[in-house]
């Protein structure tokens, strides 16, 4: 593997267009939600950087309207855990129909977003077409599951990392690495929050309390009724809090007013203004996941919960995971600057008193957000798919 590009640099836009052949055909995978959003910018940034390339591939609704043709959609079938086994049968299919594509055109490289399930496999049918393989956003075999890496250094050219220290765990792992900053920061750079929406929550109550319980069904289900207790041991020290649940996806809007109707603190639900709501809040509650480090950007104070199987953690998961940390918080930081209750809880009183801290005590909120602001900053300087994009164009002129 070659380890020419040492990937450090924050290189500037190259928005001039890079010479290239007549058409470049690249295929491009994402199986989730996030991934297809991530993946619609990079195709946007691509396209005005590498005039010839065209993308085709297993594309959602976001990647479709920047310009990628569809053989494939999964990032609406996208699952965690056990409800992925249900998706088992979509994945073969996906896996088939990309396999026939892949050696029936000519492809100029493959980009594999995230999901390294899927992902992984698909590199292996890439590389045996004789397709090179960008990789954006590495697996977290740094977390678990470190046994995969042998096939990600034998199925993959390029890796696009979004999290500093990954591009040295990974290249002292033989793997060809480039830390390019993370996606999210581009698109909260971008989002300017709706301040008249912002000062009609804060309205309210004070303080002002977010609950993300997430957007999967069986997340919202285990974790919302432990951050509606806490909000009802909130209320009895604070009776004018106001307290809003994000329902991320309308399809958990049900499981979110049943479980919202028998809590007996002050709260009102909300379905838009995620950003809006993060802004708002003096705290949030908040699942694990990409949108703990969303509001990380904003630096607001947080607690991060989440409620696994119990039984399931002590069989198998304890002996996979390899960080003493599980929120991106936490690992970006090597150390808890959060309180987080994962991969499960037994009680919230420890969780409602760490919220009581974080209201009473304004040393301990300004040190929290202090943190916040420091570990957010080596991401945002930087424009994730800007150098992915500056990466393919290389992948693909070394084909040429």
């Amino acid at each position: 593997m070659s380890h020419h590009n040492t990937g450090n640099s924050s290189r500037p836009a190259q928005h001039g267009g890079i010479s290239a052949p007549k058409e470049s055909l690249v295929f491009i995978s994402a199986a989730e939600p996030s991934a297809d959003r991530h993946s619609a910018e990079l195709v946007r940034t691509a396209k005005a950087l590498i005039p010839s390339v065209r993308f085709v591939g297993v594309a959602g609704p976001r990647m479709v309207e920047a310009g990628c043709e569809r053989i494939f959609d999964m990032s609406s079938h996208s699952a965690m855990l056990a409800a992925a086994l249900g998706n088992v049968g979509r994945g073969i299919r996906m896996l088939n129909t990309a396999d026939a594509h892949l050696r029936s055109r000519h492809f100029a490289a493959a980009v594999l977003t995230d999901s390294p399930t899927l992902h992984l496999p698909l590199a292996g049918r890439a590389r045996s077409a004789g397709v090179p393989v960008l990789y954006y956003i590495a697996p977290q075999m740094w977390a678990w599951g470190a046994h995969r890496i042998y096939k990600l250094r034998h199925r993959v050219d390029k890796l696009a990392v979004i999290l500093p220290f990954e591009e040295e765990y990974f290249r002292n792992q033989g793997v060809d690495a480039t830390f390019v900053g993370h996606p999210l920061a581009e698109q909260i750079a971008r989002y300017k929050p709706d301040i008249t929406i912002v000062n009609r929550l804060r309205q309210r109550g004070e303080p002002f309390i977010a609950l993300l319980p997430g957007s999967r069904a069986h997340v919202v289900s285990a974790v919302l009724p432990g951050q509606l207790e806490v909000a009802e041991s909130i209320q009895k020290e604070f009776p004018r809090t106001a307290f809003v649940v994000s329902i991320a996806n309308p399809q958990t809007a049900p499981i979110v007013e049943a479980m919202a109707r028998r809590c007996s603190a002050r709260v009102s639900l909300h379905q838009s203004d995620l950003t809006e709501m993060i802004v708002a809040a003096d705290l949030v509650l908040v699942t694990s996941g990409t949108t703990a480090l969303e509001v990380a950007f904003h630096a607001k104070p947080m607690i991060v919960m989440y409620q696994s199987s119990r039984l399931l953690y002590h069989a198998v998961a304890r002996w996979m995971i390899h960080t003493p940390f599980l929120s991106l918080p936490n690992i970006l930081a090597g150390r808890a600057v959060v309180p987080e209750f994962m991969p499960y809880y037994t009680s919230t009183t420890p969780i409602a008193a760490c919220a009581l801290e974080l209201l009473r005590d304004e040393y301990t909120r300004n040190r929290m957000i202090a943190d916040l602001w420091t570990i957010t900053n080596s991401l945002r300087d930087r424009s994730a798919s800007v150098e992915v994009a500056e990466m393919l164009a290389e992948l693909i002129q070394n084909v040429h």
